[in-house]
């Protein structure tokens, strides 16, 4: 079967184009919006542990941007578009503690269970995209939240709760998307059996398009 196509792609990757995996580089990712304030955005290491696990479910439920052709976790490390990506927070919990970071301190590979930390809740995903008109903002955040979501005994939050950057000229739309789909997966069970179907559709399609690392460089 056909993998996912990439008509931008190019074999051509220049590892300067990229940062690491293990780099937090601000210089190098949006400035944290809206849907963070108030929130504990994380920073450093934390940024990268999460982001590391990000990439690995990613890879695992196809969350590829299609038009450069990688796994979408990939946009952070991208030189070239500086102010596009995902930034994270932890939203406070009631007693105005906030969640501890335990849960995002080790990598998959790592023996410490990130399911195991008692004081995990929610974390915050905001995506800027690279343009204001990009198309591909719907899917790729209801990908990104069926993803972190589907497979959250990975990362220990209890829910990851997404939304796209108001410089999208769709983010109304989309966010009111999420935000039903957030809804649904908290609610009763006939919509989780809903929410568990779309979730098998989206495994069929990873897949399909699932390519075995991040992908080649996209050449802009």
């Amino acid at each position: 079967m056909p993998g996912f196509p990439r008509p931008f792609a190019t074999e051509d990757a220049d590892d300067e184009t990229f940062d690491e995996y293990d780099e937090f580089r601000p210089d190098h990712l949006p400035e944290p919006g809206p849907f963070l304030d108030g929130a504990d955005v994380l920073t450093g290491d934390e940024h990268c542990s999460f982001h590391r696990l990000t990439r690995e479910i990613f890879e695992e439920r196809g969350v590829y941007d299609a038009t450069f052709g990688y796994n979408l976790a990939r946009l952070n490390l991208d030189s070239r578009h500086p102010d596009a990506g995902w930034r994270y927070a932890r939203l406070p919990d009631e007693s105005g503690d906030g969640a501890s970071g335990d849960a995002v301190e080790s990598d998959v590979s790592d023996e410490t269970d990130a399911g195991d930390s008692d004081d995990a809740e929610v974390l915050l995903a905001e995506f800027t995209p690279t343009t204001e008109f990009c198309p591909q903002s719907d899917s790729l955040t209801v990908g990104a939240f069926r993803a972190w979501n589907g497979l959250s005994d990975r990362h220990g939050y209890d829910r990851v709760s997404v939304s796209v950057a108001p410089m999208h000229h769709q983010s109304t739309e989309i966010n009111d998307k999420l935000r039903r789909l957030e809804a649904r997966l908290r609610d009763d069970e006939e919509d989780r059996e809903e929410y568990d179907r779309m979730e098998e559709a989206d495994q069929r399609s990873a897949d399909i398009h699932r390519s075995g690392d991040d992908g080649p460089a996209a050449p802009f």
